[in-house]
């Protein structure tokens, strides 16, 4: 072996594509598949700790903890063969326990995996198109149940046991969602899919019989027991910005199909190329997680949702969003956050959300400001830091600072420090770099674009270009190297061609080239003479002055990067299986080197540090690789001089002065803030000490307050202590009393009811005696009575016997004339059986043929039958429908009579709003009376105007209700109208039916008699062959097939058409049924609208009136007060009394004028009213005229004789 050591200290970089990619191994410690490695990284303390993959290993498939933390297996694929290697996490380091490679059932490879709760069994899910699941036994590679779970090709993404039961299993794929249970040495479905097959992509268990389910539409699905109890979408829809953002519309892992390991294109690509086009647009649920509360979920690019459990449901509703931050390195910040999150966890105690993404990043958040932040998305920060998410294509380090650069296909570049293990600088770019050269003193780099090459200053925050050269028509060279004193460069390339330049003439001095092999690298040795080179003939070779030294075998393998040390003393080589080979220099004759488990794809770039004390690797899996290198005794290789590194850093002036800016200005805020403070503090101050001594004299005066009612409630207390006292002892005097009076009550009370008693026992002693007697004279009268009847019955017994004796004589010699007759008879009746048995014979015959006759009938009639009972059905199923409709007119109709009983309740309001104002008018009336009494001078003249006033009111009340009775005859007349109105109707579509009828069966009436009369003339044709029996015989055969077979199709075909018109005419009474009724909730509602008009006119002429009547008594009180003045004038002056009472009796004619206005607009309301009641009794007379028609009987209108005469009285 060799002596030349490597030992991995750190690496940056994730495979996001491995099955199960993150979990927890203690609260501090993640765990997670880097290169081909499964890397345990505390988050704390910053380090990290490897375990390798196995050797000749092509890469990780899947990964799985076991519940208690102390198992992890790692799914591999080992020289074209499936592994599963357990190892033991709770030993340090961590050793292998067992590996599982031979197996007695076909399988490529391993996509899934899962340990029992218990951590005994083991679960796994092999791929396509085998798609076997195994349940094994793992300490004892015992092989317990196995099953197919896919018969058609599809994927399975994921398995897993019930976190409770050994026995149940999960398994989820495309169009598969199966529940296992292993009893009696196998594995039996327990549930049945329901529904369309969805592709689910990823489940959990959130309790012992519950499963959440994930597809690639967006959808979540809540199993119990296999029956779907609850489904939710998330859907996408486009946001007013621009970006896509995910709603809701009201888990543990993420397992992918992975390809083999030739193949670049990884399982998530061809999840979202399975998917149809149209369903890219729909959030794909990668990965579920559950927790104590709930459950988070992948909500489609950047985004996971929580979902919490509803109390006292079944349910769960989103309560938190979180996305992935926007990151301002970006070269389009706004897609930085667009990639899908394929695998979560969260740690033992929930603290923390652990998220993989498709990106190859690690995200993390502490659930805590989940909750902080109300309303808004939280946002996941980092786990440790950006990391590449493609293949690096450049790598280099520096002499001063211990940095490395890389470029990668990402787009990106990053400059890493390896002694602090962090994220220096990283930037992205809008085209890809392909080569990266770090100045020695770590302040510039060298990048190399597909047209440019750019020279950039490495700032304390930024990268910053500053000099762009073009480069046009370079061919592929894929490694150049200078030797030490940068006085030679070596180029490598695809032509199979390795040149060594001369800088100072520009000339090349040597060249080898071998165009059947194409150069990965080269390398040069210290002392410059010697060129390595390693290309794709699987061989490592030594150049020197144009020809090839040496050639030296790669072992199946081809060398994809070579690296020497500055001493000399050691060589490292990387493969395309992406192992390290560590070798001494001069290289040895036979195999002696050390190989490494590192990458999971060919090793693209190697470098070792200045002084040799840390050698660097890059690969296709994007991730890169520190190890420390040491001799073979475990010491450290010794640097050539102690000088420690830089700590200068780059800043451009700008960035200085602007900074020193800011700094001033914030130094001046920052004073003027703590003036603002101290005025604000001295002000508060001030108004505190203000407050404190209002509060203070106000409380003391609320304490010597309280003092004064505390002494005085006291003192009550006292008081109230006294009489207390004494009215209790008065109470227990009374009772005592009342107790003495009660027992000597009771006392007498029970001595009379003891007397009652005594007597009440001295009575019944009596009645009992008189009862023992009446009961012994009974039994002597039954004695006596019975003798009497058996004397009476023996007698009868006797005559009865006497009479038997003679009718049994007679019965025997009836019996003998009886078998005489017998005889006779017999003789006659086999006669004439004999007769009526050819008789009926005969008749049986006859009805047999006519019973096959009619069998051939009655099947037809069932036909007929069948037909019909499937017509009634259908228009039973019509009727339904129509009941339906009828119910809910019925409905409206309900709601009409609600709106009226409304009305009602509405004019009976107002008839109390009438009243009030009437009761008002009374009061105004009662006002007047009084002024009488005042002023006994104008008593006559008031008197008048009342009398004027009152008679009129009368006439109005009793024209109100003579309107009221007419309105009721009204309202009546209208529900006979549209009655009768319907009642006709439906005797018109009676009598139409009827006429259709008449005309169909007339019709064939017509139809028969034509046909007889052919029939007729037809057999007279026949009867004049009647002499040519063979003519005749066609003749009569014809008519059969003409009459016979016609009148069966016409009674058929009039059947037919019987039924059809049957059809059309049920079909045609029912639309006109319906349009009756239609018309009849019309109508009724044109009535109600008329009703309710009416009462609104009515209210709006009773208001009319009291407005009136109002300005009536304004007017009598004008005149009164008129009056009132005048009468004071009077006494002054006599002679003006004449002239001055003129102008009342002129204003006391004023309201009757206007009554009487009034009265012609009654009467003409009157006539109308007459006009419109005898245009309707009109109208029910032609109805009367018309048959079938009949008004109701007993009803009677008032006649308009009498109604006018009436009206001419109160005139």
């Amino acid at each position: 072996m060799s002596s030349v050591v490597a030992q991995s200290l750190h690496v940056f970089g994730l495979r996001a594509h491995v099955a199960n990619n993150i979990f927890f191994f203690d609260e501090q410690t993640v765990m997670f598949p880097s290169g081909n490695h499964c890397v345990k990284y505390n988050v704390d303390q910053k380090w990290q700790k490897f375990i390798p993959g196995s050797d000749k290993s092509q890469g990780m498939l899947a990964l799985s903890i076991s519940p208690n933390r102390r198992y992890l297996a790692i799914s591999e694929t080992v020289q074209e063969k499936p592994v599963i290697t357990i190892y033991e996490l709770s030993s340090i380091p961590c050793r292998k326990r067992k590996v599982l490679s031979n197996f007695d059932f076909p399988v490529q490879k391993f996509i899934s995996m899962a340990f029992s709760p218990d951590s005994k069994y083991l679960l796994a899910q092999t791929s396509a198109p085998e798609s076997n699941l195994v349940y094994w036994l793992w300490g004892k590679q015992k092989v317990m149940a196995i099953i197919r779970t896919d018969i058609q090709n599809n994927p399975i993404y994921q398995v897993s046991f019930n976190p409770q039961d050994n026995t149940q299993v999960c398994v989820t794929g495309n169009g598969i969602f199966k529940l296992l249970r292993f009893t009696e040495g196998t594995l039996k479905q327990t549930n049945f899919q329901r529904g369309e097959p969805q592709n689910y992509l990823a489940h959990a268990w959130v309790s012992e019989d519950r499963i959440i389910v994930g597809t690639d539409t967006g959808k979540l699905f809540l199993f119990e027991s296999g029956d779907q109890r609850w489904e939710t979408s998330i859907m996408v829809k486009e946001a007013t910005s621009g970006s896509k953002s995910l709603d809701i519309i009201q888990e543990s892992e993420s397992l992918i199909e992975f390809p083999p390991a030739s193949s670049p294109v990884p399982s998530y690509e061809q999840i979202l190329t399975a998917s149809n086009y149209s369903q890219l647009s729909m959030p794909q649920v990668f990965t579920i997680a559950a927790y104590s509360k709930g459950f988070a979920c992948s909500a489609g690019p950047g985004r996971v949702l929580l979902f919490e459990k509803i109390e006292e449901k079944d349910f769960y509703r989103e309560s938190r969003e979180i996305r992935i931050p926007v990151d301002p390195q970006s070269n389009d910040p706004s897609q930085s956050d667009k990639q899908d999150i394929l695998c979560m966890c969260f740690s033992p105690s929930e603290e923390t959300l652990v998220a993989s993404t498709s990106k190859n990043q690690l995200y993390s958040i502490t659930m805590s400001l989940t909750e902080i932040s109300k309303g808004e998305p939280a946002h996941f920060e980092y786990l440790m830091y950006p990391l590449h998410s493609a293949s690096i294509t450049g790598l280099a380090t520096c002499i001063r600072k211990p940095l490395i650069a890389t470029c990668s296909l990402d787009r990106s570049i990053r400059i890493w420090n390896y002694e602090s293990n962090t994220l220096e600088l990283f930037k992205e770019y809008q085209e890809e770099a392909y080569s990266i050269s770090l100045h020695p003193s770590g302040h510039y780099i060298v990048v190399g674009f597909a047209d440019k090459l750019r020279l950039m200053n490495l700032l304390i925050d930024d990268i910053r270009s500053f000099k762009e050269y073009s480069v046009r028509g370079c061919k592929e060279v894929r490694s150049v190297v200078w030797n030490a004193d940068d006085s030679k460069l070596i180029s490598g390339g695809t032509d199979g061609a390795v040149y060594e330049w001369n800088l100072s003439s520009g000339k090349r001095e040597t060249e080898c080239v071998l165009k059947s092999c194409s150069y990965n690298c080269v390398a040069i040795s210290p002392d410059s003479k010697i060129i390595f080179a390693v290309g794709s003939d699987q061989t490592l070779k030594e150049i020197a002055d144009s020809s090839v030294l040496r050639e030296m075998s790669a072992y199946e393998v081809v060398y994809t990067a070579i690296v020497i040390s500055h001493s000399g003393r050691m060589m490292f080589v990387g493969t395309s299986i992406g192992t390290i080979r560590a070798m001494k220099y001069p290289l040895p004759l036979q195999k002696e080197f050390n190989e490494y488990q590192a990458h999971a794809g060919p090793v693209t770039k190697m470098l070792l540090t200045f002084d040799d004390q840390f050698l660097l690797t890059a690969a296709d899996d994007g991730c890169l690789f520190t190890w420390k290198v040491f001799d073979k005794d475990g010491r450290g290789i010794k640097r050539e001089r102690e000088v420690g590194f830089a700590g200068e850093v780059l800043v451009t002036k700008t960035d200085m002065e602007e900074k020193a800016q800011i700094m001033l200005e914030l130094k001046t805020r920052v004073e003027e803030l703590k003036m603002e403070n101290e005025y604000q503090l001295r002000l508060k101050d001030m108004n505190y000490t203000e407050k404190i001594k209002e509060l203070t004299d106000k409380f003391v005066q609320e304490m010597e307050s309280l003092k004064t009612k505390n002494q005085v409630l006291k003192t009550e207390k006292d008081k109230q202590d006294v009489s207390h006292r004494e009215h209790i002892e008065d109470l227990l005097d009374k009772q005592s009393r009342e107790l003495q009076d009660l027992e000597s009550s009771n006392n007498q009370k029970l001595l009379l009811e003891y007397e009652k008693y005594q007597e009440l026992q001295l009575k019944s002693q009596r009645m009992q005696e008189e009862y023992e007697k009446q009961l012994r004279d009974n039994d002597e009268t039954k004695s006596q009575a019975l003798e009497e009847l058996t004397e009476f019955y023996e007698a009868k017994l006797q005559e009865k016997t006497t009479l038997l004796e003679e009718a049994q004589e007679d019965v025997r010699q009836q019996l003998r004339e009886f078998e005489e007759t017998k005889k006779q008879i017999e003789e006659d009746e086999d006669r004439e059986i004999q007769d009526i048995k050819t008789k009926y014979e005969k008749k049986l015959r006859d009805e047999k043929e006519s019973n096959l006759r009619l069998k051939g009938e009655t099947g037809i009639m069932r036909k007929k039958f069948s037909s019909l009972q499937k017509d009634i059905e259908e228009r039973t199923n019509d009727i339904d429908v129509l009941k339906g409709e009828q119910v809910k007119l019925q409905g409206v109709i309900k709601s009409l009579e609600k709106d009226i009983q409304g009305h009602k309740r509405e004019i009976q309001e107002r008839d109390e709003t009438i009243q009030d104002k009437e009761k008002r008018i009374y009061d105004m009336k009662k006002k007047n009376q009084e002024l009488e009494k005042f002023k006994f001078v104008l008593d006559y003249k008031i008197k008048e105007l009342k009398k004027q006033i009152e008679p009129r009111e009368n006439e109005i009340k009793v024209m109100k209700e003579q309107i009221q009775e007419m309105e009721a005859e009204l309202e009546h007349f209208h529900k006979q109208n549209t009655q009768l109105e319907l009642n006709i109707t439906e005797l018109w579509q009676k009598l139409r039916a009827t006429d259709q009828e008449m005309r169909r069966e007339r019709q064939k009436e017509r139809d028969l008699e034509a046909l007889v009369k052919r029939f007729k003339t037809d057999l007279h044709n026949c009867v004049a062959f009647i002499q040519e029996p063979r003519l005749l015989k066609e003749k009569v055969r014809a008519l059969f097939e003409k009459y016979v077979q016609r009148a069966d199709m016409v009674e058929i075909a009039g059947l037919n058409t019987d039924l059809q018109q049957e059809y059309a005419r049920q079909r045609e009474h029912l639309e006109k049924s319906l349009t009756t009724v239609k018309k009849k909730v019309v109508k009724e509602k044109e009535l109600h609208r008329t009703d309710y008009v009416r009462i609104m006119q009515e209210n709006v002429s009773l208001i009319k009136e009291i407005n009136e009547l109002r300005r009536e008594l304004k007017f009598t009180r004008s005149q009164v007060y008129d009056l009132e003045s005048a009468l004071k004038l009077t006494k002054k002056i006599r002679p003006q009394e004449a002239p001055e009472a003129v102008p009342s009796k002129e204003s006391l004619s004023v309201s009757p004028t206007m009554r009487l206005n009034e009265q012609e607009e009654t009467g003409r309301i009157i006539e109308m009213q007459r006009l419109e009641i005898q245009r309707l009794r009109d109208q029910i007379q032609e109805q009367d005229q018309v048959p079938g028609l009949h008004t109701l009987a007993g009803i009677r209108l008032p006649s308009l004789n009498s109604e006018m005469d009436f009206e001419v009285e109160t005139r």
